[in-house]
């Protein structure tokens, strides 16, 4: 299904009939179709899953702009989202995501601490390298596209390509962007990205991750853009945090690809459940 929040339409899916609501988004800017699986394991534990496409990917609305770092954008949509499907009626939800969907979970737990029961953190990022990697990933090469040859370039890059196949009126809306807005907005974020990578994580310093009181499940990464040593470390500094290690080891590699964790899906599922059965008191 779809709905307007906040100026852009996402599309959005709900698994699960009856239990508490865990709200799940996938890492970098991969479809909510990247964690419909996982979704699924968690639905059958008894419990209401909420996946979405956020702005900017999958079949959602693209819009490029705005003075927050991306995550927070993503934060405030999913708030919004959360209280027009009345999930928050209900009270409290449990939120969480992998990578950007972390950083977004942990964005959603500092702005609307009232709203979440517990948070599921994996594949945690940090460090300078990964600051790097992501400013050029996420924002530098689109950039140098808009750059170079304006907003009809952005629209040829295989991400927003991408964007446009699933949902085509996206077309439009990149076209009649202002390209040295696009610019301008991609700057900020890119930079926001390299001023936080002696930061324990990307978008939370050490004062705000200490001031994150509810439950938190926090399973590590295992490569360079989501390094170990993170999420051990943000397990320490959030006051109520579980570890789960999935990977004891770590791979110097900028990224360990999707299908090394998708093997491991099942026992991931379980540890997630775990926590969640926990801190619902078995209503799952």
């Amino acid at each position: 299904m779809k709905t307007t929040v906040n100026g852009v339409t996402l599309h959005c899916e709900i698994l699960g009939g009856h239990g508490p609501w865990v709200a799940l988004s996938p890492g970098g800017r991969r479809p909510m179709s990247a964690l419909r699986a996982l979704a699924q394991r968690i639905a059958d534990g008894g419990y209401r899953v909420l996946i979405h496409d956020r702005r900017n990917c999958g079949a959602s609305d693209v819009l490029l702009g705005g003075d927050a770092a991306e995550h927070e954008v993503w934060a405030a949509d999913l708030h919004a989202l959360l209280q027009q499907l009345g999930a928050l009626n209900e009270g409290p939800v449990f939120v969480g995501g992998s990578s950007s969907g972390c950083r977004m979970s942990l964005a959603f737990a500092l702005r609307y601490p009232q709203a979440v029961r517990g948070l599921l953190l994996w594949r945690v990022t940090g460090g300078g390298f990964a600051a790097q990697r992501l400013a050029r990933e996420y924002y530098g090469q689109y950039i140098a596209a808009a750059e170079a040859g304006g907003m009809a370039a952005v629209c040829a890059t295989p991400h927003f390509a991408g964007l446009i196949s699933a949902n085509p009126a996206n077309r439009e809306r990149l076209m009649q962007a202002d390209a040295a807005a696009v610019i301008a907005a991609m700057r900020r974020w890119s930079a926001g990205f390299l001023a936080e990578a002696d930061l324990p994580v990307i978008g939370a310093s050490e004062q705000q991750l200490r001031s994150i009181t509810m439950p938190a499940c926090v399973i590590p990464g295992n490569d360079n853009t989501h390094p170990k040593v993170v999420g051990e470390r943000l397990a320490q500094l959030l006051p109520l945090a579980t570890l789960q290690v999935l990977f004891a080891g770590h791979q110097d590699v900028d990224v360990v690809p999707p299908e090394s964790w998708a093997v491991k899906e099942a026992e991931m599922a379980a540890m997630l459940l775990g926590f969640l059965d926990r801190q619902s008191g078995g209503q799952g």
